[in-house]
């Protein structure tokens, strides 16, 4: 009898736009669409229903035992480094005899990176059809923003990767919440910088309360700057690139072959202003539809081994 492969399990922020937690949902069923050899299932860390607990429980009761965890996240924040890894412990303590695995975050991908570059080109349409056109255009990428500057710096990175080899005049990086330059702050530099045609690109999988508010505050910015051409470009979406990337994340989870970088992580480094979060144990984020166990203390997954941040 051959043992069948581990659960999908599909953990997400949560969110209190209704249309990004139903994007979500219906991505994940999207996803157990395609793998029918898959039990597959997602759920929140906060905010949205269903809870990641429900998630867990619903496959358990389907008769699994063996998950593989992915983050639908971009970027390695509080979320996929803490939050999440602790509920898994807290999943484990609640159902006695199943055992994980988690994946890494998505970003910043050459698939996603295609997938930007799509987006930008829908925003300019037929504006820009020439090398020379594209040269005169600079990208805002906006990230979520975190109080993690490991977080932030992977959405420079992803600025940097979709900057080479494209021949926009330069990909600026701003944040919509908890880090600086904010919208308004990264198109004054883009101004700056000598640009005269900007495109604000959201660093964001789905809709959401944060990527309406790019787009507002990006309207305003460029009612203020008559001189100066702005266009916000869309999400990423559920596109077929997003779930063959999910699969991809799996595999990697199953086969142990996770790359995850510690390199600059608050919870092992001590970087200036962080010095207080090295070993710091992680907490399951509290969902208010959870209504089962307690909580204890959670691990931190590195490279295909569990570790507690305290040492």
């Amino acid at each position: 009898m051959t043992t069948p492969p581990p659960a999908l399990l599909v953990a997400g922020h949560g969110t209190r736009d209704e249309a990004g937690a139903e994007a979500f949902r219906s991505f994940v069923r999207e996803l157990g669409r395609r793998h029918p050899e898959l039990p597959v299932a997602g759920g929140f860390i906060e905010l949205s229903p269903p809870p990641l607990g429900e998630a867990v429980a619903e496959l358990v009761g389907q008769g699994v035992r063996r998950f593989a965890a992915v983050p639908l996240m971009l970027v390695s924040a509080g979320h996929a480094k803490g939050d999440i890894p602790a509920a898994l412990a807290r999943e484990k303590e609640r159902h006695p005899g199943i055992s994980y695995t988690y994946g890494r975050p998505l970003g910043p991908h050459p698939s996603l990176l295609s997938v930007l570059e799509r987006r930008l080109d829908e925003a300019l349409g037929d504006s820009v059809t020439t090398p020379e056109e594209r040269a005169g255009v600079t990208v805002l990428l906006v990230g979520r923003g975190s109080t993690d500057p490991d977080a932030n710096a992977e959405v420079h990175k992803a600025a940097r990767l979709l900057w080479e080899g494209r021949g926009y005049a330069g990909v600026e990086t701003a944040f919509v919440s908890l880090a600086a330059p904010d919208v308004p702050a990264g198109l004054d530099r883009c101004a700056k910088l000598g640009a005269r045609r900007i495109v604000v690109l959201p660093y964001f999988l789905f809709t959401g309360i944060l990527p309406d508010r790019v787009r507002r505050q990006t309207e305003d910015w460029a009612a203020a700057h008559p001189e100066t051409e702005v266009r916000s470009a869309d999400v990423i979406g559920p596109e077929p690139e997003l779930l063959d990337l999910v699969m991809e994340r799996y595999r990697e989870a199953v086969a142990g072959d996770l790359r995850m970088n510690c390199d600059s992580c608050v919870y092992r480094i001590a970087l200036p202003g962080f010095e207080d979060k090295v070993g710091l144990p992680q907490q399951p984020h509290f969902h208010p539809d959870d209504d089962g166990g307690h909580d204890g203390h959670g691990h931190h997954h590195h490279g295909g081994h569990t570790h507690s941040h305290a040492h």
